[in-house]
């Protein structure tokens, strides 16, 4: 029987690169690692609204830098950077709560991410927004596809919408898709990603898959 895997670890080291990279840490892994996951968690929560596609982690002897990728860079830096400055100092004060030391240099870097309609990040959260406004979930679903797939790079896209749709009492799941989505070919390039709409009535989770094409080896 086949087994479900996720997208991205099934893409490792082929097509995808990590999200913590680390260099000479071999001593701390075990520290390394759970501030990683902690920080990140605290993250994706603190700037749940800002449409932030990706956080990546580099670790070197020296440097501690955090890469935050998304669609809004201007919310996150703020005015002359003070939103970067108290998300440094927030980040400092979660290791501090959580007892992490860290002896080296933190750095953020915000990147902007150009085509957000393209990113499967960044396209759940968008559903996400239309359902805590209470539209209709197949229209949020129809019209969230369209605008996709009026991108140029963009082959293929699916939704998948699970819970208590539209209120109703019993949970069940709908499923919406355009183009194609070859989940066992390596080298297809698939953005996926899985986020939560918070309804009054109980979570709704959100599936998003992007096929952009596929990735060759450069000559």
């Amino acid at each position: 029987m086949s087994h479900t895997v996720h997208p991205y670890s099934h893409r490792l080291g082929i097509i995808r690169d990590w999200k913590s990279r680390w260099f000479g840490m071999d001593q701390k892994y075990r520290d390394n690692l759970k501030c990683d996951i902690l920080i990140r968690e605290y993250l994706e929560e603190k700037l749940r609204s800002s449409y932030v596609s990706d956080i990546e982690f580099e670790r070197s002897a020296k440097t501690w830098r955090i890469i935050i990728k998304t669609s809004r860079p201007g919310i996150i830096i703020g005015r002359s950077g003070e939103g970067a400055e108290k998300l440094r100092n927030d980040i400092v004060k979660q290791l501090k709560r959580f007892k992490l030391g860290h002896n080296e240099e933190l750095k953020i870097d915000v990147e902007e991410v150009r085509s957000p309609e393209s990113n499967a990040s960044i396209v759940s959260q968008m559903v996400a927004e239309g359902l805590e406004k209470r539209l209709p979930f197949r229209r949020v679903m129809k019209q969230t596809i369209d605008k996709v797939m009026a991108n140029r790079e963009v082959q293929g896209v699916k939704i998948l919408l699970s819970g208590r749709l539209g209120g109703a009492e019993m949970s069940r799941k709908e499923e919406l898709k355009k183009g194609r989505i070859p989940l066992q070919t390596f080298r297809a390039d698939i953005d996926f990603n899985q986020f939560e709409a918070r309804m009054t009535y109980g979570n709704i989770g959100i599936k998003v898959w992007i096929y952009k094409g596929q990735i060759f080896a450069k000559k």
